[in-house]
């Protein structure tokens, strides 16, 4: 009868073992999953960034290149775009500032606990 205990918790101790390895591995291919869905998506919206930035960066040039021609100076259309850009950075840092930094944090959450 003794024996027979021993045996049961032995097994049971085994068991208990295989079951915390196993919550081990599956808690690290869980945290691989969101850690790998996450960089994917950075990255895609990495990529979507970099062209929008692309975009900006050539139209920025030919408006300031046509308002330098409207203005007579070439320079002058540079300063209009710079100071274009100076005004919404300041707008966006003092009004979106810590709505923009909310939504950012709210979607990476919402990624890792997807």
């Amino acid at each position: 009868m003794m024996e027979q205990n021993t045996n049961l918790i032995d097994e049971l101790i085994e068991k208990t073992v295989e079951y915390g390895k196993s919550s081990l591995e599956l808690a690290k291919l869980k945290a691989i999953d969101k850690t790998s869905d996450t960089i994917s998506s950075v990255f895609a919206h990495s990529v979507v960034v970099v062209i929008l930035v692309a975009f900006m960066l050539f139209l920025s040039l030919g408006v300031a290149f046509w308002l330098g021609k409207i203005m007579g100076e070439i320079h002058f259309g540079f300063f209009l775009v710079a100071l274009f850009y100076c005004i919404t950075a300041i707008l966006i840092y003092l009004l979106m500032f810590k709505w923009i930094k909310k939504q950012v944090g709210n979607t990476l959450i919402k990624q890792m606990l997807k």
